[in-house]
């Protein structure tokens, strides 16, 4: 029986099956995984999904990395539980993303589906129950299990349960569209955990907001930034694959200075703005044409949602524009890479002159505090004040209004004026930030929050 159990959608492994049917076993990294790491591993269990058809053909055979137990969830009830609801619902209402005169609508194939995820969290808090040893520590991750904390609680409650949620909480009017009873239930599922964590306090006050008087027992409720573990990126970043890369796109970006952002081409990062800010820069201040180059790296999200396909083209179709209006033969303005390349991340991160974070709601932006840590001489970021890094670093960057074009084109201009010197003090003051709370140290915390605290 484990002591410490971690509970997620995505788990540290993943399994690919091969032509000859074998099962090969693939390791992802990340905070959690090596936070886990410095507990004996005799006495920990991750809890996760099998998401892939090589993962659920892992759990048909009993095969098992130690230390991991894969949950083969019924496909459609998966499928509605985390497109139908987590996606398409919770995501839309914590970053509050709703076209309003059309979305959202609460019919009965919405009641059809949150049955799904009902069943989806009762999946992992049964597993998350026949495991746990008496008074375990158990640390649910995610929107997506956000029922887990209540119906783990009525199992087991003898156990410490937390839950951390890494997107931001929705505003009381938000959260307040969906239908009363599923609101309630979604409360009281977190209301279930003795405590409830997010990336910022703005957060966990909106939080605390939704739940009003439904939140007036045991639950504490804290904030947790989780900051950047600063020298295993440099390792990363510092990579000869990396060198290699750095070296086309300095061909490729000339002696000109860079503007680089990194996003996923998700609803939320404000890409489509950013692009318009970047054009509006080029039209008010013609100075800068053919001495800036904006790279722009949109790894694609979700696409098997319609939404999230239109938004990709969309991106690609503006960044055409750009290039069609201003580009010469020896100048592109835009260099914009929708495809999943950590490597050419990495290396942009080390070019940066500018940092271009913008998005409409975020819980943290952990891209606002790697490129700082890597950037080789110093960049300037252009930041968001809903992004959750903005608690953190906003004395130290230029912070936008992620809705006004105008003020974000402005604010390029005057990071790309900086004077050297006070970028790489800025630089500085950033990275000093962005590693203050790195991810095992930030899981431990949590952890340790949790032991002091003690259970119901």
């Amino acid at each position: 029986m484990a002591t410490v159990l971690v509970a997620s959608n995505r788990g540290p492994v993943s399994y690919v099956r091969g032509e000859d049917g074998s099962l090969e076993a693939r390791k992802g990294g990340g905070g959690l995984a090596s936070a886990l790491s410095t507990i004996d591993s005799r006495d920990t269990l991750w809890v996760c999904a099998a998401l892939s058809e090589g993962d659920r053909e892992a759990v048909r055979r009993g095969t098992a990395e130690p230390g991991v137990r894969m949950l083969d969830i019924d496909p459609t009830t998966y499928t509605d539980a985390y497109n139908g609801i987590a996606n398409s619902v919770l995501w839309f209402l914590h970053h509050h993303l709703y076209d309003i005169p059309r979305e959202p609508v609460f019919d009965a194939d919405f009641h059809r589906r949150w049955e799904s995820y009902r069943a989806y969290n009762r999946a992992f808090a049964e597993a998350l129950a026949a495991e746990a040893a008496e008074g375990a520590a158990v640390l649910v991750q995610d929107y997506h299990l956000a029922l887990v904390p209540g119906l783990l609680r009525d199992l087991r409650p003898d156990l410490r349960i937390a839950h951390f949620t890494h997107t931001p909480w929705a505003s009381p009017a938000y959260l307040g569209m969906l239908p009363t009873d599923v609101r309630e239930e979604l409360l009281r599922g977190m209301l279930g955990a003795d405590r409830l964590g997010f990336h910022t306090e703005a957060w966990a006050s909106a939080f605390k907001a939704c739940a009003g008087d439904l939140g007036q027992g045991r639950t504490q409720v804290a904030a947790y930034p989780l900051g950047v573990d600063g020298e295993e990126l440099r390792a990363l970043a510092y990579r000869p694959e990396v060198d290699d890369r750095l070296a086309r796109l300095r061909d490729e970006v000339g002696d000109r200075k860079s503007i680089v952002r990194v996003d996923r081409t998700e609803l939320s990062k404000n890409i489509l703005r950013g692009l318009q800010a970047y054009r509006e820069l080029l039209t008010t201040h013609p100075e800068w044409r053919d001495r800036v180059v904006h790279l722009a790296s949109a790894y694609p999200s979700r696409q098997d949602l319609e939404a999230y396909r239109a938004y990709t083209a969309a991106v690609r179709s503006l960044a055409a524009e750009i290039n069609a209006e201003f580009g010469t033969a020896d100048w592109q303005p835009v260099l914009v890479s929708v495809e999943d390349d950590f490597t050419r991340s990495l290396a942009a991160y080390r070019l940066a002159d500018v940092a271009l974070v913008n998005p409409v709601r975020d819980g943290m932006n952990l891209v606002a505090k790697e490129i700082p840590v890597v950037s080789e001489t110093g960049c300037a970021l252009v930041l968001s004040r809903e992004a959750g890094a903005y608690e953190e670093l906003h004395e130290d960057a230029l912070v936008v209004n992620p809705f006004d074009v105008t003020e974000t084109a402005e604010a390029l201009h005057t990071a790309l004026t900086m004077p050297p010197s006070e970028r790489a003090d800025r630089t500085k003051r950033l990275a000093a930030t962005a590693t203050s709370l790195p991810p095992q140290r930030w899981f431990l915390a949590q952890l340790e929050a949790l032991g002091n605290q003690g259970n119901r």
